[in-house]
């Protein structure tokens, strides 16, 4: 049991939900001493050998030009539905929509920064708050507490709430309904691929670091054009690949992999411990490349 809290908290430290310093404090209560939760977090493999400072400009403020963001409430299957909508201000004309998929602390901060990200590049932007059902995000003032209130949540329960975004997206008069994307993070990228097996509403996914179902068989039901970024260091989650890459080959769906040297598990996250720079520029690149390729181009 203590080493599934071990790796929790060495887990939420990457994610960026507390320093280094709060990390090794809070890992003294399952280790009994310091040197023994240094060694925990050294063995553990999850952590890069440093922290890249983020280039200027990767982050979008609420208040940036070329964008409106505001807190909406969707209708969800089991009770209302929290989400974060971000518009481009130059709306003349219906825009593709990508639901933005968080990790597993909910809608936070830095999802809201990735969620404006995808406006600021042109498209209609949903982060989906799949806490929802647990109250919301907002209800829950510590990272622990998010993640157990999102651990308190289903597979089943995530994938409806997904498809209802989805669902709503399409119905938008500002959005081309069949022009619809998703990118998921960490759990999120789990998320993402469950969201492209089970939707035939998506025409691009966009998996950062997600975990690959296992056994493989639903992913033969992707309908989507996938692209997936992982870090090279990563190698308990990267297993799962081969089987992500079998099933869209056999599938004959488009697809493109990407696994950055050197980049551990939540590189992108730019408020974590993980952030790699030059890995996240580059998939964020490839990322709105991606959409706007397949998004704009016609489904077939």
């Amino acid at each position: 049991m203590h080493n599934n809290e071990i790796e929790n908290l060495i887990h939420l430290h990457v994610d960026g939900a507390f320093s280094r310093r709060e990390l090794i404090d809070r890992l003294v209560k399952y280790t009994g001493s310091v040197a023994a939760a240094v060694a925990a977090v050294e063995s553990s493999g999850m952590l890069q050998a440093q922290t890249q400072a983020c280039p200027a400009g990767v982050q979008v403020p609420e208040d940036a030009p070329g964008i409106h963001a505001s807190t909406v409430t969707l209708h969800g299957e089991g009770g209302p539905l929290f989400a974060y909508l971000v518009l481009p201000t130059d709306l003349q004309l219906p825009r593709p929509a990508v639901l933005v998929i968080h990790e597993n602390r909910g809608l936070n901060d830095h999802i809201k920064d990735v969620t404006r990200r995808v406006a600021k590049a042109g498209f209609v932007a949903l982060g989906i708050d799949l806490l929802s059902r647990q109250g919301g995000t907002d209800r829950f003032t510590t990272p622990t507490d998010q993640t157990a209130a999102y651990n308190r949540t289903s597979v089943a329960e995530r994938r409806q709430d997904m498809i209802s975004a989805i669902l709503t997206l399409k119905d938008q008069a500002y959005v081309v309904g069949d022009r619809l994307g998703a990118v998921g993070f960490c759990a999120g990228g789990a998320n993402c691929i469950d969201l492209a097996i089970n939707s035939r509403d998506l025409t691009a996914s966009v998996v950062f670091y997600g975990n690959v179902p296992n056994p493989a068989d639903p992913l033969q039901n992707i309908s989507s054009a996938m692209l997936g970024l992982f870090g090279e260091r990563d190698r308990n989650l990267n297993t799962g690949i081969p089987r992500l890459l079998t099933a869209l080959q056999a599938g004959q769906r488009t697809y493109s992999m990407h696994i950055y040297e050197g980049a551990n598990h939540a590189f992108h996250n730019d408020t974590g411990a993980n952030y790699h720079a030059a890995a996240a520029c580059d998939a964020w690149s490839k990322t709105i490349e991606f959409f706007g390729r397949h998004l704009d181009a016609p489904r077939v």
